[in-house]
C-alpha cells in the first residue's frame, strides 16, 4: 500500500519543529553559557546586542513555523466549541506571562541602554518559583495545547518544556559558579515548584513587590496579544509563502 501522505506530513513538520527548537536552545542557552567569556572580551553591552541579534531572528523563525503548522498532524481533541475554553485559555495565558516575565527583568538593560548585569534576586515572583520562566512556559504550553489539540502542537510543547527544564539546571549551575554560597542561600530559601517554599515556611509573599510599573507593561502585552490573534491566520499564510518555509519544507 502507498504511504499515507498525512502521516508523512505529520512526521516531517514535527521533526522540523523539534530541530528548530533544538537549534534555538543551543543558540540561547549556549549564548548564556558564553556570556562571562564574551563580556570580558567585548563588554556586556556589545555582548547583549550580539546575543539579541542572534536570538531574536531565531525566535521569530520558530514562532513563524509553529503558527504555519500548528494544526498539522493528528487532531487529538477539539474543545474549541466549548463555552469554558476561551476564558480558561486566556486566563491561563495571562497568568503564564506573569511568570514568563522574570523579576530580574530590567527593560533598559535589554537594548543595553543600561549596562546589563547578572544579579541574584529573591523578590516578587522569585518567592513563588526560583525559575518563573519555566513555570510560565509550561502553563503557556498547557493552555495552547488544550486549545489547538494537535499532535504537532504536542511535539512543539514537549520541545519547549524540555528546553526550559534544561534551562533550570543550566541556570542554577551558572549562578552557583558565579555567586557560590550566596546562590546556595538563595536556593535554600526558594523552590522550583510554585508556592512550595511559601507553603513550607521558607518564603513569605510580599505583595508590594508585585506592584511595579513594568507589570503594567505585561497587562498591555496581554491585551496586544489578544488583539493580534485575529491576524494569526495572515501571519501563518505569509510565513508559508516565504522562502524560509519552502526551504524548511
Amino acid at each position: 500500500m502507498p504511504a499515507d501522505p498525512s502521516i508523512s506530513t505529520l512526521h516531517h513538520s514535527s521533526l522540523v519543529m523539534l530541530a528548530l527548537l533544538l537549534a534555538f536552545a543551543v543558540l540561547h542557552s549556549g549564548g548564556a553559557a558564553l556570556r562571562p567569556w564574551a563580556a570580558e572580551r567585548i563588554g556586556e553591552r556589545a555582548w547583549r546586542l550580539l546575543f539579541a541579534a542572534v536570538s531574536i531572528p531565531a525566535a521569530v523563525l520558530v514562532v513563524g513555523y509553529f503558527l504555519a503548522h500548528r494544526y498539522d498532524g493528528l487532531r487529538l481533541w477539539n474543545l474549541q466549541d466549548q463555552a469554558w475554553i476561551v476564558p480558561l485559555v486566556w486566563g491561563g495565558t495571562a497568568v503564564s506571562f506573569l511568570f514568563l516575565y522574570p523579576a530580574t527583568y530590567n527593560l533598559l538593560e535589554i537594548p543595553a541602554v543600561l549596562r546589563p548585569q547578572v544579579r541574584l534576586y529573591a523578590q516578587g515572583i522569585i518567592r513563588v518559583s526560583r525559575h518563573p520562566q519555566a513555570v510560565g512556559q509550561i502553563l503557556w504550553c498547557a493552555t495552547h495545547l488544550l486549545w489547538i489539540g494537535t499532535s504537532f502542537t504536542a511535539c512543539a510543547c514537549a520541545g519547549l518544556i524540555a528546553h526550559h527544564l534544561f534551562a533550570v539546571w543550566h541556570g542554577d549551575r551558572r549562578l552557583r559558579n558565579r555567586f557560590g554560597p550566596a546562590f546556595e542561600e538563595l536556593k535554600a530559601s526558594t523552590s522550583l515548584l510554585p508556592f512550595q517554599a511559601v507553603l513550607d515556611g521558607r518564603q513569605t509573599l510580599v505583595w508590594a513587590e508585585f506592584l511595579r510599573p513594568a507589570q503594567l507593561g505585561i497587562a498591555i502585552a496581554v491585551a496586544l496579544f489578544w488583539w493580534a490573534h485575529r491576524w494569526i491566520g495572515l501571519a501563518a499564510t505569509a510565513f508559508s509563502r516565504s522562502g524560509l518555509a519552502h526551504w524548511l519544507g
